[in-house]
Formats: C-alpha cells, sequence, structure tokens
C-alpha cells in the first residue's frame, strides 16, 4: 500500500495543503520516496494523490472539503498526526497510530492548523 504524507523536510506538515512536499511510504516494500507538491489548488491534492497511487493520507490539520474529496475517491485518511516521518510510520506499523478527526476552518485562520 502505498501511503502520502505531508511533509516539512522530515516533519508531518502541520496543514495538508501547505506543505513543500509528500513523503511516500510503500508499505510492501518499506521505501520512502518524496514527491514535491505541485501546489494547493482546492480540490486538486486529493484527485493527485490517487493518479499516484496513494491508498492512505496520514496528515496533521486538513480542512473538511479536503477531507470529502479523499472520502470520494476511496482514499483512506488519518489526521490530526504530529511528528517525523519516521515516528509516525513506525507508529502506523505497529497499528498505534489513530486518527483524531482533525478539521482546520480555512477561512478563521487559528486552531493548531497553523495557515
Amino acid at each position: 500500500m502505498l501511503i502520502a504524507i505531508p511533509a516539512e523536510g522530515n516533519m508531518v506538515c502541520p496543514h495538508f495543503g501547505h506543505c513543500e512536499m509528500f513523503a511516500m511510504y510503500d508499505t510492501d516494500t518499506k521505501s520512502l520516496t518524496s514527491l514535491p507538491n505541485p501546489g494547493h489548488t482546492p480540490g486538486f491534492l486529493p484527485g493527485f494523490l490517487k493518479e499516484q497511487g496513494a491508498q492512505l493520507v496520514i496528515a496533521g490539520g486538513m480542512g473538511g472539503r479536503a477531507q470529502e474529496l479523499f472520502a470520494a475517491s476511496g482514499i483512506d485518511l488519518i489526521v490530526g498526526v504530529s511528528g517525523s516521518i519516521k515516528d509516525v510510520i513506525a507508529l502506523y506499523e505497529k497499528g498505534e497510530l489513530k486518527s483524531t478527526g482533525a478539521v482546520c476552518s480555512e477561512h478563521a485562520h487559528a486552531g493548531d492548523c497553523h495557515h
């Protein structure tokens, strides 16, 4: 399975659409590659990541509309995650990573989403 993790350096980006890249983790080969974020256009990234083969997105904060689009695309989500990419992958592999359902309020610019 291919997992996409929005990243800033080696850390999970606190806001999905504003990440510099996606860490792409293949659970079968245990390989980790990076994919540049092609841009933050509303509604674009869920389709883009589906085209790349992502079956799961592990993210920090994410807007409600993006969550709806991922659900419609059949891509699973774990949101409300923070920490290093390697630590997050290790927690996922152990079955210890849980979604908080964190939703960014895209226009409020407040809370933990760091808009």
